[in-house]
C-alpha cells in the first residue's frame, strides 16, 4: 500500500475521496487507488494508518523508519506509520486502500484525559500488515460517513475518532498505558445539565468537546458514562432529539422545511429529509401531511 504524499507514478496522486472540506477536527480520511507504482511520505505531526480495500492481495515492499517487509497485502491488512516515520512504498498491481491520518498531538492530548502515563513518553509502534477488527470496523464507519457526505454528523465523527485514539493507546504504544475506568453512567444532576444543554443548543454544532467540558472530564469518559446513562451515544441521542424537534415544528408551525431543518441543527433540506426517512420510514413533507 502507497501513500500519497511525494507519490511518484504515473498518474495524479489525488483522493477518490476526502475528509480535508468536511470540517473534520484532528483526523483526515481519504480513499485512493492506483495502478501499479511506488511512492514516498513523511508526516511530523500525523499517525497513518491504510487499510487495504484492494479485492485482491497486492504484491508489494514497504519500508519504514530502516524496517522492511515484502509481501502481499490484502482486503482489511492494516498498517500503522508514526509520525516522524520515513515511510517509502512499492506495489506491483493496482491498488485501492483508506488512509487515516489522526494527529499526533490530539493522541497526547488524549493520553494527558485518560492515562497514567507521561503523555511525553508515549510512542506508537510501527506496523506491517496486520490485523485489527476494532481499526477495520472505525475506518469503514468513517468512510460510510465520507461517502454519505454528512456534514452535520461531526459529533459521530468526534465519538469515532476519540475511540479510535485510545485504541492506539491502548494497542499499540510502546510503553503499555492503562486507562483509567469508570463504570456506573453519569449521575442525574450531570445527566440532566448535558440533556438541557442539548435542548437549548439544537441549532448549534453541538461537538463532543463542548459536552464534556460542561462536566469537566475527558471527551472518551464523557462518552463512555453517557452511553451507561442513557443505552445510546451522544451522536445517537442528539439526532434523535433533532429528528423530535422537526416533527414538534412540522406539525405545530408553517415553517419551510428548509428552516425546520437550519432551526433543527441540520445543514440543509436533504440533509434532514434523509435522516427523517431513516429514522421515522417517511420524508418531513409526507409526516407534516399525514
Amino acid at each position: 500500500m502507497k501513500i500519497p504524499t511525494g507519490c511518484q507514478t504515473q498518474t495524479t496522486c489525488l483522493p477518490i475521496l476526502s475528509s480535508q472540506n468536511q470540517g473534520w477536527e484532528n483526523i483526515l480520511v481519504e480513499e485512493f487507488q492506483h495502478p501499479a507504482g511506488e511512492g514516498r511520505s513523511y508526516y511530523s505531526d500525523e499517525h497513518a494508518i491504510c487499510l487495504s480495500l484492494a479485492p485482491r492481495p497486492v504484491p508489494s515492499l514497504q519500508i519504514q523508519g530502516g524496517k522492511t517487509y515484502t509481501g502481499l497485502y490484502g482486503k482489511g491488512d492494516i498498517s500503522i506509520t508514526p509520525a516522524k516515520t520515513p515511510f517509502f512504498a512499492r506495489w506491483d498491481l493496482e491498488d485501492h486502500y483508506l488512509q487515516i491520518r489522526i494527529a499526533s498531538g490530539f493522541i497526547e492530548s488524549v493520553a494527558r484525559e485518560t492515562i497514567d502515563t507521561n503523555p511525553e513518553r508515549l510512542e506508537l509502534v510501527r506496523e506491517f500488515r496486520t490485523r485489527d477488527r476494532h481499526i477495520e470496523s472505525i475506518a469503514m464507519m468513517l468512510l460510510s460517513e465520507l461517502k454519505q457526505e454528512n456534514l452535520g454528523e461531526r459529533l459521530y465523527i468526534e465519538s469515532l475518532t476519540n475511540v479510535l485514539a485510545v485504541h492506539l493507546l491502548r494497542q499499540y504504544s510502546a510503553i503499555k498505558p492503562r486507562l483509567a475506568v469508570y463504570n456506573g453512567g453519569l449521575p442525574d444532576r450531570q445527566l440532566l445539565q448535558v440533556l438541557e444543554y442539548i435542548d437549548a443548543h439544537l441549532e448549534r454544532d453541538i461537538k463532543l468537546a463542548d459536552l464534556a467540558q460542561l462536566l469537566n472530564m475527558s471527551q472518551f469518559h464523557f462518552s463512555h458514562l453517557f452511553k451507561q446513562a442513557m443505552g445510546i451515544a451522544p451522536y445517537q441521542y442528539l439526532l434523535g432529539q433533532r429528528i423530535e424537534r422537526a416533527k414538534q415544528l412540522l406539525k405545530k408551525s408553517d415553517r419551510s422545511i428548509i428552516e425546520i431543518a437550519l432551526v433543527c441543527g441540520f445543514n440543509s433540506h436533504s440533509h434532514l429529509s434523509k435522516q427523517f426517512r431513516q429514522i421515522t420510514g417517511m420524508t418531513p413533507k409526507a409526516y407534516r401531511q399525514n
